[in-house]
């Protein structure tokens, strides 16, 4: 569009973008993709909450001079019991007891909202070919899949795989001219949720691998974690598992651990 916004301007910039042949155009998402997103952006909402529920818990616990770790998980097992010791030293009252108290309850009916939600996307996840198949991909788990599923309406439209790890932006960022390649860091472009996720289940192959062995996928990942250091590796190993989902989504391919 070349100038201010109003419906000439607009239908004369669809026509232009329409004319030119390399032009990529975003493809509707079906009814069922829809569904799943939708689970999984009321789930990503729901989890930011109990974060920022617990971090606002053990704020107002520091204030009474009771420190709790940071894990969503140990405040939830101790919380009662560090607000039961704090009462019977002083600490604070029987009124700030029932604060707490009711703290608890709202995190433990985030809790349910959110296990109810995985119940859904994991009943998705079995029923679904496609995410089954993804899944076999390591550092790809139901959460992973489904959201990919539902992101990607044709995979098709990616010319390959590196473009679809673009396309997701866990390639490096270029900054050249004059004829001197310069490669930054990864452009982050994309879905931020799904690039997220790709990233953590990297970590949790880096954090579990068999550093003894003798799989070629596994020593390339240990001899890049020692060259370059877990943090590279992590993204390098998303990178990797994009191209492979690619693969599996658009050739209608089996995983293969020697790919």
């Amino acid at each position: 569009m070349k100038s201010n916004k109003n419906d000439a301007a607009d239908a004369e910039a669809i026509c232009e973008a329409m004319l030119r042949p390399n032009m990529r155009f975003v493809s509707p998402k079906s009814v069922a993709q829809q569904d799943i997103q939708s689970l999984h952006r009321v789930r990503s909402r729901l989890v930011r909450s109990r974060t920022a529920l617990v971090n606002e818990i053990r704020g107002v616990l520091a204030e009474y001079g009771v420190v709790l770790s940071k894990s969503v998980g140990i405040v939830r097992n101790n919380l009662t019991a560090a607000v039961e010791k704090a009462v019977d030293q002083g600490q604070m009252t029987t009124m700030s007891q029932q604060t707490f108290t009711d703290l608890g309850s709202e995190l433990g009916d985030l809790d349910l909202r959110i296990a109810k939600l995985d119940d859904k996307i994991q009943a998705i996840y079995r029923s679904h070919p496609v995410c089954r198949k993804l899944s076999k991909v390591p550092g790809v788990g139901p959460m992973t899949a489904t959201a990919l599923v539902a992101a990607v309406s044709d995979p098709s439209s990616f010319t390959n795989g590196r473009q679809f790890a673009a396309w997701l932006g866990l390639v490096p960022k270029q900054h050249s001219s004059g004829g001197k390649e310069r490669l930054l860091g990864i452009s982050k472009r994309g879905d931020v949720y799904l690039r997220t996720l790709l990233i953590h289940g990297a970590r949790a192959v880096i954090r579990w691998r068999d550093e003894d062995s003798q799989e070629k996928r596994t020593q390339w990942l240990n001899r890049l974690v020692e060259r370059r250091g877990c943090n590279r590796a992590a993204v390098a190993l998303a990178n990797k598992n994009a191209r492979q989902m690619w693969v599996l989504m658009a050739r209608n391919e089996e995983y293969s651990a020697a790919a």
